[in-house]
């Protein structure tokens, strides 16, 4: 499995580029993110992270194998994500991805079904759907610092994020003001381990607001 690309920027197309390398030119879909972020680089190495998967039906005999390719790995794990969602496959997760990770993240995590309805592919039918599956997965997306996504999962693991976002509701903060809390922590750049340490924190830092 290719899980990592590093070449010459040859072409970028509306829905995917042309990456060369060595003698062997690959075609990578991306999404709109992406292709706004790389398209001025043609004739520059660049490195996608990429994943694989099979597109066609199997049953008329056609499978083609296909490679999509994000800047960086918050960028896939926030695409999985989304294709979990009945309803939404590769193509249609990548046409949606049009902003950033951490404003779709908060556009679902304010269940705000009329802005997500508005992403390319996203009906209101399938945002109500998006929303009611993810809006307690996207913490960690919804509090990423714009394009430097890795620093938050440099200082506190995904999951101890996503337990301390459900305690701090679970004793009366609103979503919007645990979001808010946590995002003042996590920009002290510190390390923690456990909900209790990062639960401490963000009341330490109350007390001396």
């Amino acid at each position: 499995m290719i899980t990592r690309l590093t070449g010459i920027l040859n072409r970028v197309l509306e829905e995917e580029v042309r990456l060369q390398a060595g003698a062997v030119e690959y075609q990578v879909l991306v999404p709109e993110i992406v292709r706004r972020s790389v398209q001025t680089r043609v004739g520059s190495e660049i490195t996608l992270h990429t994943i694989e998967y099979l597109e066609g039906n199997p049953q008329r005999g056609k499978i083609v194998p296909r490679l999509v390719g994000f800047l960086d790995e918050p960028e896939i794990d926030f695409f999985e994500l989304i294709c979990t969602v009945d309803g939404i496959g590769v193509r249609t997760a990548l046409r949606a991805m049009v902003k950033p990770i951490r404003d779709v993240a908060d556009i679902i995590q304010r269940q705000d079904a009329k802005q997500l309805a508005t992403l390319p592919g996203i009906g209101g039918s399938t945002a109500e759907r998006v929303i009611a599956k993810l809006r307690k997965k996207v913490t960690k997306f919804a509090l990423m610092p714009a394009r430097t996504e890795e620093s938050v999962a440099a200082t506190v693991e995904p999951s101890v994020l996503d337990e301390t976002f459900d305690a701090l509701v679970s004793v009366g903060h609103s979503e919007i003001d645990a979001r808010r809390k946590l995002e003042k922590v996590i920009g002290t750049k510190k390390k923690f381990s456990s909900v209790e340490d990062l639960l401490f924190a963000v009341y330490e830092m109350e007390n001396k607001a």
